[in-house]
């Protein structure tokens, strides 16, 4: 699996904290993990919440990435500006047992933490449980298991409403404010990244496109 980690410029400084934590995880059971910032609160390439959403929806809906791993400071603004996305489902992640629950029921493909509120003593031992229970073993199994079937089933209903209310993302893309569009991917690794992996060649040569 393919995951990206992106971090917003209030929570910058635990980026490395964070990449940290999701590495030590991820990549022993052979996940790749793509950090595309903020990397410091320095940054030049600064992203707010509402682009992290924004470069989710990029990052997913072009295959770049199969997982986002994102947040802010209480991981709300993120998790909302994620869900306005077409494509991604993000759930609101503060431990081990919201990791798990968010897995095996509603099986998405991104959640947000957050960084600021309850982020104190030993917190990179939560992120590293978190991204334990979401990453070691198969998802959408449900739970309870005797629910599973409803639980998938409900999956499926979601994802066709989401296709009626949401635009596809080439649409948002072309309709979004172009400068905050051109704010999201312009991190210093993100055309590194985006391109090798991109799977989608219209929204590939869009974003080509402006710069």
């Amino acid at each position: 699996m393919k995951i990206a980690l992106i971090t917003e410029n209030s929570q910058a400084a635990k980026n490395g904290i964070i990449h940290q934590a999701l590495t030590n995880v991820a990549e022993p059971l052979g996940h790749q993990v793509f950090n595309y910032g903020m990397y410091a609160a320095e940054d030049t390439a600064a992203l707010t919440y509402v682009m992290n959403g924004l470069l989710a929806g990029i990052l997913l809906n072009a295959g770049a990435v199969d997982f986002v791993v994102t947040g802010c400071g209480t991981g709300m603004g993120s998790m909302l500006a994620c869900n306005a996305m077409p494509g991604v489902f993000c759930g609101l992640v503060m431990d081990p047992t919201d990791a798990f629950l968010f897995g095996q029921i509603n099986d998405g493909n991104a959640i947000s933490m957050p960084y600021a509120k309850g982020f104190g003593w030993a917190a990179e031992l939560n992120l590293e449980d978190v991204y334990r229970k979401l990453f070691e073993g198969e998802r959408g199994l449900g739970y309870p298991k005797e629910r599973a079937e409803i639980m998938r089933k409900n999956r499926g209903i979601l994802s066709d409403l989401k296709r009626v209310t949401c635009n596809d993302m080439l649409t948002v893309l072309k309709n979004v404010d172009q400068d905050l569009l051109r704010a999201a991917i312009a991190g210093e690794r993100f055309a590194d990244y985006f391109y090798a992996n991109a799977q989608d060649a219209a929204i590939s040569d869009y974003l080509r496109s402006l710069s």
